[in-house]
């Protein structure tokens, strides 16, 4: 039974980090950025590939356009060489109205690349706002990124030195030096003791030898004549 009470507190653990991480600010605005540049990449090669579509529509319908207008050149000449008696009336006939059949065709075919084209640009023309709008968003969500990490930078800071703020115990720290002070008195107590005992063990040569180094001249030039004089004085006697 602990094993597998064990066992469910980790599962918990690992599902509420899991929790987190999904609910991170951060991770979730990196995640949507990725989400929008594979957006905006899939739309510029269908918008490169509708602007080649559009660009060979364009492309038929001048080419088709040029072929009517030729077919219909053709057949007027024909007719102007038939009446000029170049070439005989039923010959010229029955190739001009077969040039004028090649120039319906075509016109049929340019009409319809011409509404290709018509179509395919209405389209890239879509795509192109679509495409800036991606654009866009992308910069927006990027600044929105960068501040969004720097305010997590100084909450983070903030609050690294609020929790030390909050963890000083000052009443301590003033215990503690009232502990060294008491400590500091009781050794400067305790050298003046123990100088106090050594001044009471000296023997009189030691106060005599300290008493004439710590005289001046003046002095020990006084005792000196006091002692002079008392011994002239003993002699007299």
């Amino acid at each position: 039974m602990n094993i597998l009470k064990r066992l469910f507190k980790i599962g918990q653990s690992e599902a509420h980090d899991a929790a987190n991480k999904m609910e991170d600010p951060i991770k979730m605005t990196e995640q949507g950025i990725r989400d929008l540049k594979g957006n905006l990449d899939e739309s510029l090669k269908a918008y490169a590939e509708v602007k080649s579509m559009a660009i060979k529509a364009k492309k038929e319908y001048s080419e088709n356009s040029k072929r009517a207008k030729q077919y219909e050149e053709k057949a007027t000449q024909l007719v102007e060489k038939a009446e000029n008696g170049e070439i005989e009336s039923e010959e010229a006939d029955r190739l001009a109205s077969e040039a004028l059949q090649k120039k319906k065709e075509a016109t049929e075919q340019a009409e319809v690349s011409k509404k290709n084209m018509d179509e395919l640009n209405a389209q890239i023309e879509n795509m192109d706002k679509k495409i800036k709008k991606l654009r866009s968003d992308i910069s927006h969500y990027e600044n929105e990124l960068k501040t969004l990490k720097a305010r997590q930078k100084v909450g983070e800071t903030t609050k690294k030195m609020n929790k030390q703020m909050a963890n000083i115990d000052n009443s301590s720290t003033v215990s503690t030096l009232n502990r060294m002070k008491e400590k500091v008195d009781k050794e400067e107590a305790m050298a003046e003791a123990y100088g106090d005992i050594a001044d009471e063990n000296k023997s009189v040569d030691d106060e005599i030898d300290e008493t004439l180094n710590s005289s001046g001249s003046g002095s020990q030039s006084d005792e000196l004549a006091d002692l002079k004089a008392k011994v002239k004085k003993n002699k007299g006697q």
